[in-house]
Parts: C-alpha cells; sequence; structure tokens
C-alpha cells in the first residue's frame, strides 16, 4: 500500500547533464505524498499514494530529455 521511488544516474552524465538524483526524487515525490533525497547520483522516496506513480513516470520522462 506504499510508493516507492528509486532513482540513479551516473556520475558522468549527472555531471555533464547537471542533474541531482536527491533533486528530481524530492521533487517527484510530491506526487506520492511523500518525500525522499539522496546525493548526486542515487537517491530514494516513499510515499502513501500508490495511485501517483503514473504521474511520477509521466513527469519523470521530462528529466531524461
Amino acid at each position: 500500500g506504499k510508493a516507492t521511488i528509486t532513482i540513479g544516474i551516473s556520475d558522468q552524465i549527472s555531471k555533464i547533464k547537471n542533474l541531482h538524483a536527491g533533486e528530481i526524487v524530492k521533487d517527484l515525490a510530491k506526487e506520492i505524498n511523500g518525500g525522499g533525497g539522496g546525493q548526486a547520483f542515487f537517491a530514494t522516496a516513499g510515499g502513501s499514494n500508490v495511485k501517483g506513480i503514473d504521474k511520477v513516470l509521466e513527469r519523470a520522462t521530462s528529466f531524461i530529455k
């Protein structure tokens, strides 16, 4: 009954694309009524709104492009 998000980014991609997994996961966790954080290359979040996972996946693609 709980949702979990895990993000992993290679060090090289994190630096080249100026991406921070901890910041991304914190932002996406809002969709699952949760919170989280982590390092530039790895982060996790958890929340209570399992139905928000679809929105998380939809929004996550914007960081990949």
